[in-house]
Parts: C-alpha cells; sequence; structure tokens
C-alpha cells in the first residue's frame, strides 16, 4: 500500500506549496493550481486525511455530488433525453459555453469560487466523476475564476505517473500545465 509510505511526503509538499504561493505560480507556468496525484484505490485515505489536516483552512468540493447534482435540477429522465439528444457530442452535456444554462461545468466553477469568497482554500474531491463528461483538469486550472483566485485551487486526482506521463484514473492522459504536480 503506497499510502503508508507515501502520504506524510505528500502532505508536506502540499503544505509547502499552500505556503509559497509565489512559488507555485512560478513553477505552475502562470497558473494557480495544485494537483495532489494518488493511486485510485486509495482516494479515500488521501482524502480523509485531508480533511483531518485542512478542516478549518479549506472547503472540501466534492464532484460526484455536483454530479447528481446536476442530474437531479431536471430528473433523470429529462437528463436522459438530453443526453441521448447529444449521443454524438456528449461532452456538450456537460461542459458546453454556448448553452444559457448552468452545467456541470458551470457548478465546478460556481462552488471553487464561493469556496473562495468563504476565505477557504478549495480543494476538488472525488474528480473520477468527471471521467467520461469532457471535463479536464486543464480546463479547471485554466479557467479566467481559478487562475484569479488568491488562494490556489488543489484537485485530487486519482491517478499514476509513468515517465513524465501523468495518467488520470490510471488510464487517461492527464494535463500537468498550469499546476504543480505533487506526485
Amino acid at each position: 500500500m503506497a499510502y503508508i509510505v507515501d502520504h506524510q511526503k505528500k502532505f508536506d509538499d502540499l503544505k509547502h506549496y499552500l505556503n509559497n504561493l509565489e512559488q507555485l505560480k512560478r513553477k505552475a507556468n502562470g497558473g494557480n493550481s495544485i494537483l495532489f496525484s494518488y493511486p485510485p484505490a486509495e482516494e479515500h485515505l488521501y482524502v480523509q486525511k485531508a480533511k483531518e489536516i485542512y478542516a478549518a483552512t479549506a472547503e472540501f468540493i466534492d464532484i460526484s455530488k455536483l454530479f447528481v447534482q446536476y442530474i437531479d435540477a431536471d430528473g433523470w429522465d429529462a437528463f436522459k433525453e438530453y443526453y441521448q439528444s447529444f449521443s454524438s457530442t456528449p461532452h456538450k452535456v456537460f461542459n458546453s459555453p454556448e448553452d444559457t444554462e448552468p452545467d456541470l461545468f458551470n457548478l465546478i466553477i460556481q462552488a471553487i469560487q464561493n469556496a473562495h469568497e468563504n476565505n477557504k482554500i478549495p480543494f476538488l474531491v472525488r474528480t473520477g466523476a468527471l471521467f467520461g463528461t469532457g471535463i479536464e483538469n486543464v480546463s479547471i486550472m485554466e479557467n479566467r475564476s481559478v487562475m484569479e483566485l488568491k488562494l490556489p485551487l488543489v484537485i485530487f486526482y486519482p491517478s499514476k505517473i509513468e515517465g513524465d506521463n501523468l495518467y488520470f484514473l490510471n488510464i487517461k492522459l492527464g494535463s500537468k500545465y498550469r499546476c504543480i504536480l505533487i506526485e
């Protein structure tokens, strides 16, 4: 189990970057995000530890709950019909800039802004729920609202690292651009 060996260093690195924001922006290609990588099977351990350490200073934004909230807004049947109507471009269901109705991406950005307004560090957790939505970590990190936050965005990212490559959920190639990667 990697958690037993790796978690202390990862949390020490996270603390370091949260306390050195100028260094973060410099090393993150002007970005304002920290990508906290860990094995997907150990997600609950890392999230639990983060909640213990950062209970007073962070707001934990559970992507899986936002996903359910998004579907529940119109109900399952309406969502299913809407999703099926976009069968050739399903990612537009979750992130469509030309749509005036709030989508999942908008809910995520709004939750991040709310954390900021509460003077809390936004922590995105349960990000595996984004798989298949077309919403990429880099889309969130490069959003103007995120780039302008006074406190950085921390994205808990179930992944593996092989060589120079980062794989979301150990499957899909992920981006390390605009962030600091804690491996």
